[in-house]
């Protein structure tokens, strides 16, 4: 038996991908690898962060999905400190496209890929690039909260997110591209979701922590902080970036005036810095699933900030709003149904204004 390290010359590293010594660290919904592997016997060794090593009250562990030509054979709570997955093994040598995915966000848990066990002779190699590379910035709508749970009086549990069936990820797919995101659940612009529009959530806003390598409250080795842990840019080059913010913004904003307007000030401000990061993208700013009353300011800050700045690259889109009509997932998410709506609106918009 050989061991391979998940380093670019062995595995495509998808989504903000940290490497700390022999082990690729990943946080963010949808972050993962891919690999063409021929041969007979693959092993991945799964390691858990401080959450998995010391246990966590809610049992919000990582949940990891692995793809064998396309189908789901493996779909994994990392609830101990490491876990050792067998996602090859046979007589014969074969050929075989295989990908791991992150299904669960980064704010509970994080994981770790080890050095993977391959056979004598076996070879291992990165699925190839698409053409096309998006980033989606958003909250709980991206992450595919509760999209496995159909109660909607059902709370948060990262056994019941799937980023693969959620907006997003559908949307990365219609377009035929690859795809790294940076959301987390609760998050806003001005403010996260509340229960008293009298009491802003300052603690949990997209812009405080998009530099970082992803928010979380679950740590690397060593303790290491992913939301200290700075995010180089350079390594991904987006050609579009979607921004979905403001739902939970609304739930503070409400009709105030002066709430809507600072949020729309806000989001210009997040959008120069999302420029700045990415100054070779078209920004893509979409709103509406759960609620579409802060629709108008989005667009207004973005008309604002062409204005401004004089940079036209930036593009606006009212997503379907769910109706409720056939349900709702835990804590009124969106059904997989809705994320779909709301993929099949976005992609050919950005497919025409790409021009890909």
């Amino acid at each position: 038996m050989n061991t391979i390290t998940a380093d670019r010359e062995h595995v495509k590293q998808m989504g903000r991908c940290h490497p700390i010594g022999d082990t690729l660290w990943l946080a963010m919904s949808g972050s993962g690898v891919g690999m063409r592997f021929t041969g007979r016997h693959l092993e991945i060794s799964i390691r858990g962060g401080y959450v998995a090593e010391h246990g966590e009250p809610d049992g919000n562990y990582a949940r990891v999905a692995v793809y064998v030509n396309g189908a789901r054979i493996r779909d994994e709570m990392i609830d101990s400190p490491r876990k050792r997955l067998t996602i090859i093994d046979r007589e014969s040598p074969g050929e075989f496209e295989i990908e791991l995915i992150k299904l669960s966000e980064s704010a509970m848990s994080v994981i770790g890929i080890e050095p993977m066990s391959i056979g004598d002779g076996d070879v291992l190699l990165p699925l190839p690039p698409k053409a096309h590379l998006v980033e989606f910035i958003g909250d709980s709508i991206t992450c595919g909260y509760g999209v496995d749970d159909e109660d909607s009086s059902h709370g948060f549990s990262t056994a019941t997110e799937d980023v693969t069936r959620a907006y997003a990820f559908h949307t990365a797919h219609l377009l035929d591209v690859d795809y790294t995101l940076f959301s987390a659940s609760g998050f806003g612009i001005i403010s996260g979701y509340t229960d008293d529009p009298g009491r802003r959530l300052a603690q949990q806003l997209i812009p405080d922590y998009y530099h970082s390598v992803g928010f979380s409250r679950d740590r690397f080795p060593g303790g290491i902080d992913p939301t200290k842990t700075q995010w180089d840019f350079g390594r991904q080059r987006p050609g579009a970036v979607v921004i979905n913010l403001g739902t939970n913004d609304d739930s503070f904003c409400q009709d105030t005036l002066e709430k809507q307007q600072e949020y729309m000030e806000a989001y210009e401000r997040f959008l120069c810095d999302v420029r700045q990061c990415n100054p070779q993208a078209e920004l893509f700013c979409v709103l509406g699933i759960m609620g579409q009353r802060l629709c108008p300011w989005m667009e207004r800050a973005c008309g604002n900030y062409r204005k401004h700045t004089g940079d036209g690259r930036v593009h606006t889109l009212r997503l379907p709003e769910q109706d409720g009509s056939i349900g709702y997932v835990a804590n009124y998410h969106p059904l997989e149904r809705f994320h779909l709506a709301a993929a099949e609106a976005l992609a050919p918009y950005i497919k025409k204004t790409m021009n890909w």
